[in-house]
This record gives structure tokens, sequence and C-alpha cells, in this order.
């Protein structure tokens, strides 16, 4: 018995269902085998092949969502676009970041003190006299111009000092004493630097003078005779090892009172102004020691 009407063999499609397959029309009417066998293997390649091509998208798939999770762990959201919780640098990964070079702390070093410098007659020795510390013919205080008058040296301290003054001098070792008096309206002051070989020997004349030591008075140059016999207001201070007082008084020979503002004004002037030339050796020293 014969099946179909001959013609051409048809041809296997491995794509279409089993029910719209053509089969051999043979004479003995059973399928071609051996096509169905091709069809088979070549069915389950192209699974394989679909198989091996999604498994690697999904492994770059993992990959990439993996990489977008450490991302965004890491950076989080900070505006300022820097990482907000990155690990400490020993910690990162690979590379070799350069640690930052370190420095030993360097400071300058603190400025000298003028004052070391004329604590002792050791470091104290730049030029020493009445023109060194009071120069020129007159003195501008503060808008006052007092007129210098007469100005004396001697190592015996205490021919130039009155009262228990010359004990205190003797006593403490004072080498030198400096004179130099001022005028203003009729009002004379005489300034007394005694020069002792340390600070401590000027600390203490300054502290044992009492209300009696007083500096002689220095008149000439233009300045009578001042505070010979009338009260007259005296201080005494020290700085490294110069001690200095002051004497004022008027050239008339008036007593000083506690309302005569205008001698006591002359008289801490001057103290100041002594103070101020005393400093400025210590100064010079040390700008020249630091240079």
């Amino acid at each position: 018995m014969s099946y179909g009407q001959g013609g051409p063999q048809s041809q296997w499609d491995p794509w279409k269902p089993h029910t719209q397959q053509p089969w051999n029309s043979g004479d003995d009417g059973t399928p071609d085998w051996a096509a169905l066998a091709d069809a088979s293997a070549t069915r389950n390649k192209r699974r394989r092949l679909m198989f091996i091509a999604g498994g690697a998208l999904a492994t770059i798939a993992v990959g990439t969502a993996v990489a977008m999770a450490v991302v965004s762990a890491n950076g989080g959201d900070d505006p300022s676009g820097h990482p907000s919780n990155l690990p400490a640098s020993a910690s990162l990964p690979g590379g070799s970041a350069t640690a930052t070079p370190s420095f030993a702390p360097t400071s300058a070093p603190p400025p000298l003190d003028p004052k070391d410098f004329i604590s002792s007659a050791e470091k104290d020795t730049a030029p020493l006299g009445p023109e060194t510390l009071f120069p020129g013919t007159r003195l501008t205080i503060g808008g006052t111009v007092y007129e210098k008058g007469a100005t004396a040296d001697t190592t015996s301290c205490a021919t130039a000092a009155g009262g228990t003054l010359p004990h205190v001098l003797t006593a403490n070792g004072c080498t030198r004493l400096i004179r130099v008096s001022y005028v203003k309206d009729g009002i004379a002051v005489t300034v007394g630097v005694a020069v002792f070989d340390t600070a401590d020997q000027a600390t203490r004349a300054k502290t044992q003078a009492d209300r009696k030591s007083i500096v002689r008075s220095l008149p000439g140059k233009g300045i009578t005779n001042f505070c010979d016999s009338a009260i007259c207001r005296s201080t005494t201070n020290s700085y490294g090892r110069y001690a200095y007082f002051t004497i004022t008084g008027f050239t008339a020979g008036k007593d000083v009172t506690t309302k005569d503002t205008k001698v006591f004004r002359t008289g801490d002037d001057l103290a100041e102004f002594a103070f101020r030339q005393i400093r400025r050796r210590g100064e010079a020293a040390a700008s020249a020691a630091s240079g």
C-alpha cells in the first residue's frame, strides 16, 4: 500500500513541532531515524550555547551589581563628593600609598631678655658714662623741654650721696655713681645712677634705701644750688645692675609740699628717662647677640 503522492523527499525541520514534521515516505512507512537524531543533536547543541551565554550574562550582571553595591556602601550620599566611610589608609587593598613626610617640630628661639645683658658686669660691657646715659643738651618728654645742666662721674659713690645712702652704696659694693641735672621753670632735678657688679647688689641697695637716702643735688651750667637745706622730693629704684635715684626741688630754695605737682612730675619724668636709658643698653646688647 502506498501513502502520499511520491515526489521529492521532504526535509526535517528541527524547529517545528513533532506533529508538523514531514516524514520520510519510504516504502516501509517508517520515519527517517538518522534525520531525527541529527535534529535532536542540533537542538541540544543550541541549548548548551544558550545556557553558556545566559550564564556569562548573569555573571556580568552579578559582578556589576556587587560593584555598584560597594561603591554605594563606601561613597554614601555625601554632597561634598568625598567618601564618608573609607577605611583607614593602612587597610586600603593594593597600591603603595606614600606616607606623608614627617618633620621634626621646629620653633623660633625665644627673644633674648635685655635685662639679662645688664644684670652683670661680665655681660654689660658697652661704653658707659654721663654722655652715653644722658646725651645732648636738652631733653623733651611729653612736650616738656628740660634744659640739661652739669654732669658728674665718680668711683667714690659715697661722696655723691647724702643721708643714709652713702652707707647703703658702700655696703652693697657700688663701683660708680653718675649724675646729671635738668631744669625747667625754676624746678631742678638731679638723677644719680649707681653701678654695681650684679643685679642682686643693686636690688639690695634699693631695698635698704630709706626716706633719708638721697643723692646729692648737682648745680652748675645755669642751675643754681638747690635742695641743700630745703625739703625736696626723692625717688629710689633699680633695674639690672643699676640703682637710680632722683632729687627734685625749687632753685629758689622753697620747700616742696604735696601740692607741688610740677615737682613730682619733673622727678617722675627723669626717673622714667633714666630707666629707659638703662634698658636701651640691654636692648642694644640683646640685639647684637641675636644678630
